[in-house]
């Protein structure tokens, strides 16, 4: 079992011979946001057997990104993200993406993995105008390892029970700007969940990549020093945890099952 973190919160899960992608976010510049850290990740980043949508953020849900992505591709989002973002219906037509929408508690076989859906506490509708027909979800993919990708989520009561046991969390750190919302994870509130999640093994991502442009000179330490920041926390808050803070394009082989 592998993972890649090519930055933001895209990842790549390998289990089993499977390859799954998470929030694919290939720019190095949209809207109002430029990325300032780690290259633009490679062509091989867009090869997978499925990719994950935890929500409908143009930072999590890119279509531009999608674009590079083999036709025919599997894609599994929120239910209601069609009808929502026209755009899906687009790629869907044009691109041949087989597009399958989930609730929490869905499950979907990719391979030899199952992918079950599993609640996230976020506002997940596509901004600016978009209705709250979506709602953010997190993945708990299973293989030889349980992996639980995040996505972006506050810290929510019965998230340990709403994920399950899992071995490694993919869990968002930071953010894009320099101020976090309630309804992220921050170092600290990460390090919290971890503490809740009790996996063996845990990644920060969300993080340390993109900025606003002309805000280079604007709090800066919330884009350089969540990462490091959650590796701090996780020591005191959950010190039987493996972290591993990985650096753009970097990939580690986490401990798995118990």
């Amino acid at each position: 079992m592998e993972v890649t973190w090519w930055g933001h919160a895209t990842c790549t899960i390998e289990d089993s011979g499977v390859r799954l992608l998470t929030d694919p976010l290939f720019a190095r510049r949209f809207a109002h946001l430029r990325r300032r850290r780690g290259e633009v990740p490679p062509p091989r980043a867009a090869v997978a057997d499925a990719v994950l949508i935890s929500h409908l953020h143009s930072d999590h849900l890119h279509l531009p990104s999608l674009t590079r992505l083999a036709p025919g591709s599997p894609l599994i989002v929120p239910r209601g993200a069609v009808a929502a973002v026209p755009g899906l219906r687009v790629l869907r037509r044009v691109r041949g993406l087989r597009i399958t929408e989930v609730a929490p508690g869905d499950e979907v076989a990719v391979g030899a993995l199952r992918v079950r859906a599993v609640p996230a506490l976020h506002d997940g509708r596509r901004l600016p105008v978009g209705p709250r027909r979506t709602p953010a979800l997190g993945y708990v993919v299973e293989g030889e390892a349980r992996t639980y990708f995040a996505g972006d989520t506050a810290l929510f009561d019965a998230m340990a029970e709403a994920v399950g046991p899992v071995d490694v969390a993919l869990l968002p750190v930071g953010g894009w700007g320099p101020y976090l919302g309630h309804d992220h994870l921050d170092a600290v509130r990460a390090a919290h969940a971890l503490a809740l999640l009790a996996p063996r093994s845990a990644i920060p991502v969300h993080y340390g990549t993109y900025w606003p442009i002309g805000m280079d000179g604007i709090r800066p330490h919330e884009f350089h020093a969540p990462g490091d920041e959650f590796v701090r926390q996780a020591a005191r808050l959950a010190p039987e945890v493996s972290v591993h803070r990985l650096g753009h394009g970097e990939h580690v082989r986490p401990e798995a099952r118990r």
